[in-house]
């Protein structure tokens, strides 16, 4: 090889090759910042979850939980701090296409959200009526049915409204809507309150069940201790407005931290 080639390669180094997406956070929260007038809710979040975990976001009752889920999906925007989806900002005031983001994201609201007005059916099929209008009302009813089956709810329920369902019938009915769209991320907003212990069981298991058989990424927001450490891969602990601790279920046990043992311990 010649004496200049030589030189011009000792010049440039190899470069660095590319994180592959899969070993890439898929969602990531950089120093978050939120307040609601006076209220200072969170006071620099730092959280980044992988692809294809369910992490679990634990914490005291209106310590910011849901306020950090709603960053997580957009609808809300932070004081300071950023967040991202895939590597890409969705927190900047100037952020467009949000909606390309709420095609990858499903969420289960806290009182499940339903529509009033809408039977069961409507309810699960709003979001894909609203996004392809072509579809014909033998495949909408595909994808009801579809859907519905997936968290153990029979056909016929269709046409019952909000009104007529449990509790439990609520919850999975919101499911079913989370799930119409064949999200890639799935967010709880504590799945399981007031719920009886055997409901709440029966939530779990589906969470599991979307979790092995669909492979998603899951945000799980409770301060249901029992539920935590039965759906968990991670979890993160949030106090006064910070993440203080983030591990699998068993170093949550472990943990010293006198702020997390008093919680565990409760």
């Amino acid at each position: 090889m010649e004496p200049s080639l030589l030189t011009s390669a000792s010049r440039h180094p190899v470069p660095t090759q590319a994180v592959p997406a899969a070993a890439r956070p898929l969602i990531e929260l950089r120093g978050l910042h939120k307040s609601f007038g006076a209220q200072q809710v969170l006071r620099g979040v730092d959280l980044s979850v992988r692809r294809g975990e369910a992490l679990v976001i634990l914490g005291a009752s209106g310590g910011g939980k849901s306020v950090i889920l709603k960053h997580c999906i957009g609808l809300l925007k932070p004081d300071a701090g950023e967040v991202r989806v895939d590597s890409r900002v969705i927190s900047s005031p100037a952020t467009t296409d949000l909606a390309a983001i709420h095609r990858r994201m499903g969420m289960l609201f806290q009182g499940a959200a339903l529509f009033d007005s809408m039977n069961a059916g409507e309810n699960v099929i709003f979001a894909v009526r609203e996004h392809d209008r072509s579809l014909t009302p033998a495949q909408l009813r595909e994808i009801m049915v579809r859907n519905l089956a997936l968290v153990n709810l029979k056909p016929d329920i269709a046409g019952k409204m909000p009104s007529e369902l449990s509790g439990g019938m609520k919850k999975r009915l919101g499911l079913a809507r989370a799930l119409a769209l064949k999200p890639e991320i799935l967010l709880y907003d504590e799945p399981t309150t007031g719920l009886d212990p055997v409901t709440s069981e029966i939530i779990n298991d589906l969470i599991l069940h979307m979790q092995h058989k669909l492979g998603m990424t899951s945000i799980i927001v409770t301060h249901d201790l029992t539920s935590a450490f039965k759906i968990a891969d991670r979890i993160a602990f949030l106090y006064e407005g910070r993440i203080i601790f983030t591990g699998t279920p068993e170093e949550l046990r472990t943990c010293d931290d006198p702020r997390v043992r008093e919680f565990v311990g409760a």
